[in-house]
């Protein structure tokens, strides 16, 4: 019983061994199909998938308008405290108050790249941008301000 096992054992093994060899070789005379990207060295023609998820980034426009609200919908959906939005109230031409987001702020540490904060959100003012390349010495340089300096809300966003 114990050697028929064993017997059958290395026989699953050496027929998983020579199918991924078979791959390896059928890709060794057909190199027009490598699917492989030697990184670093090819970072201008990098071609990552559309779906890539790399870190949450704040949109804004050429007049440095965005479309967050401020409404703490993404920083509810957040399973881990990845993001912390600091409101304010902002006067309006009519005398109204209205809230507004005074600071974005994005721990990149944190997050686990769920995409439930861009799911939330209901003006799309966040989304995921394709960057990687977040290794740094500091920690403190991966919590970032997703707000630009001067920016604020978009005409006509609700």
């Amino acid at each position: 019983m114990f050697l028929k096992e064993y017997i059958s054992d290395v026989y699953n093994g050496v027929t998983s061994l020579l199918k991924g060899m078979r791959k390896t070789g059928y890709y060794f005379f057909h190199p027009k199909e490598i699917i492989t990207q030697q990184y670093p060295e090819n970072r201008a023609t990098l071609n990552l998938p559309e779906r890539f998820r790399g870190e949450v980034v704040m949109t804004h426009d050429e007049h440095n308008e965005h479309a967050c609200t401020g409404c703490t919908a993404c920083e509810l959906a957040c399973p881990n405290g990845t993001i912390k939005i600091i409101t304010k109230f902002d006067v309006t031409p009519e005398g109204k108050k209205k809230k507004a987001i005074d600071t974005f702020i994005y721990h990149l540490e944190l997050c686990t790249m769920c995409n439930l904060c861009i799911v939330a959100c209901p003006t799309d003012a966040i989304k995921m941008a394709q960057n990687f390349e977040h290794s740094v010495f500091d920690r403190n340089k991966l919590t970032k301000k997703l707000n630009l300096p001067g920016s604020k809300i978009r005409e006509g966003v609700e």
